[in-house]
């Protein structure tokens, strides 16, 4: 299996190609520069792989909730190569991309990313088999994923919560509150990465529950993506 991913819903621009059984990536911190980077990276991989566009078997998208552009730009970049190449798409949920990276300690997971706005995407994740399509040591969904405060986040019962993301980092006192007990692992420096949507998209595709590339839509979540100018102001202010 010849699959690659893209992963650009927030500040992190990543790309892997996964290859046979070997995984490489690319991921750089660059906020705005994600539509300069993401292209060359999967050129470096494929070099580096030594292995051709026409033989990729899959593109794996992450495909939000993040920033509009960011998800926007991953979406379209996906659905541009797999037109050309006539080859699938598989979407990947960006919140269940970046519960890959809690340690695998027994708590529950939330995956929080900053939407500004003083709101978080949140998505609530268990690890451990019975996850995505029985894939062991995968997120398994707990909740909807939603868009909300911090502070009237509403969780499923769990005893025990590892929280990571930018949210945490940016409202971590309100998240606090929402949590039965002090969370027993934190990490706000945590952004979704396409190794992890390559690991999650992979057993999918094998599956054979890979879409159509216009068929790949972006998550938002949100249904305003944009303020108005007297709303921008306001939210400059208060």
């Amino acid at each position: 299996m010849n699959l690659l991913a893209i992963e650009t819903a927030t500040e992190a621009c990543s790309v892997a190609l996964l290859c046979g059984d070997a995984l490489i990536d690319r991921s750089e911190l660059a906020p705005r520069r994600h539509a300069e980077l993401v292209l060359p990276m999967a050129e470096e991989l494929l070099a580096e792989a030594g292995i051709t566009r026409k033989q990729l078997d899959a593109i794996a998208v992450g495909q939000g909730p993040g920033a509009f552009t960011g998800v926007r730009l991953a979406i379209s970049v996906a659905q541009g190569l797999a037109l050309a190449l006539d080859i699938p798409v598989v979407p990947v949920s960006s919140l269940a991309a970046l519960a890959m990276q809690a340690p695998k300690n027994g708590a529950a997971i939330l995956a929080a990313i900053d939407a500004r706005r003083a709101e978080i995407y949140a998505g609530a994740f268990q690890m451990g088999t019975g996850g995505i399509d029985s894939q062991i040591n995968s997120p398994r969904p707990l909740m909807k994923e939603c868009v909300t405060s911090a502070a009237d986040l509403l969780l499923p019962q769990a005893e025990a919560w590892n929280v990571l993301g930018t949210g945490w980092r940016a409202y971590g006192g309100a998240i606090r509150e929402r949590l039965p007990s002090p969370p027993r692992w934190t990490d706000g420096d945590r952004y979704p990465q396409a190794c992890d949507v390559a690991r999650l998209a992979a057993p999918l595709f094998a599956a054979g529950k890979s879409v159509a590339p216009e068929q790949a839509l972006p998550v938002y979540l949100r249904d305003k993506v944009a303020l108005t100018l007297e709303e921008q102001h306001a939210s400059r202010t208060s």
